[in-house]
């Protein structure tokens, strides 16, 4: 399969399917007059990364699946006969969205009950804006 169909069938570009060869993710071969050539099973591999980065995996944590990604990846990760590095990175990174959505949260309510309350003590006053004035050009106008 060529790299536009692919990219077509996966829903995503050519130039994120280079990326991805980049980084070690996906392979291709080349056809004699250069373009590239990809297996079959690269529409599930292709599928199964953007899988992973959309639920909050970067580049790198990908490649701790790299085995897993020429197959349906199980609803969970847990007991599917997963090596121990993958899982160690899944628990890193669900760790770390745990503690990304904490901050969001925290950041929320604050924001949220400042709207709440009137600003500057006077339910809707707002102070007035400051007058901006503009410096003279220095040739005089």
């Amino acid at each position: 399969m060529r790299i536009g169909a692919l990219a077509d069938a996966a829903g995503t570009t050519t130039r994120t399917l280079r990326f991805y060869e980049q980084e070690g993710l996906l392979d291709s071969t080349r056809t004699p007059n250069g373009y590239r050539d990809y297996a079959d099973g690269a529409l599930l591999r292709v599928r199964n990364i953007r899988e992973l980065l959309t639920i909050g995996f970067t580049i790198n944590d990908v490649r701790a699946f790299l085995r897993f990604l020429d197959r349906d990846l199980p609803p969970t990760f847990g007991d599917s006969g997963g090596c121990a590095t993958a899982m160690r990175v899944a628990d890193e990174r669900l760790t770390l969205l745990r503690e990304r959505l904490h901050t969001l949260t925290r950041l929320h309510d604050s924001l949220a009950a400042r709207l709440d309350r009137p600003a500057f003590g006077s339910p809707g006053a707002c102070p007035p804006a400051p007058q901006q004035t503009l410096p003279l050009s220095e040739g005089g106008a």
